[in-house]
């Protein structure tokens, strides 16, 4: 994809995840990260036709414990990160579809508890690399939505 190709975003945004039926969460941006982070909780594993499968809970909107959508995806890998803090952990890797405006494409993300973060989401290198430039100056280039407007998202 050529500069003028990719997608321009701000240091955080309101994607969605449509795979995981993910409607809107929002994201940082974090060039630090290789990889991209999802916070997962209630995580499960499973074999289905030979194949290792994963089902975890997502709590999409900040401070609203109440919005749960349940996920579950293939495991298409582990590896170990090192958390901002310096913590090593081995995580599940899942490939999934993100979704910002107009633009879809596939990313790995990787899926662990993140509580005591302020971000749901956070949006690695590996992920951005060949589909987006970052202007740090802005943030929801792509449109911003309330808490509430997210969690509207949900309610069906």
């Amino acid at each position: 994809m050529s500069k003028k190709d990719k997608i321009l975003i701000g240091w955080q945004e309101i994607i969605s995840l449509p795979q995981l039926n993910i409607p809107a969460i929002e994201i940082k941006i974090d060039t630090g990260a290789k990889t991209s982070s999802l916070h997962a909780e209630n995580i499960e594993f499973f074999n289905k036709d030979g194949k290792e499968y994963i089902s975890f809970d997502v709590h999409p909107v900040q401070k609203h414990k109440d919005v749960i959508i349940r996920c579950q995806s293939l495991v298409t890998g582990k590896k170990q990160v090192k958390s901002s803090s310096g913590h090593q952990e081995k995580r599940p890797i899942i490939k999934t579809d993100l979704k910002i405006g107009d633009h879809i494409f596939a990313i790995d993300l990787n899926l662990t508890k993140r509580d005591y973060m302020k971000s749901r989401m956070l949006l690695g290198r590996d992920a951005m690399k060949g589909n987006i430039i970052i202007d740090p100056e802005h943030k929801y280039l792509h449109g911003k939505l309330s808490d509430r407007q997210i969690e509207l998202k949900y309610i069906k």
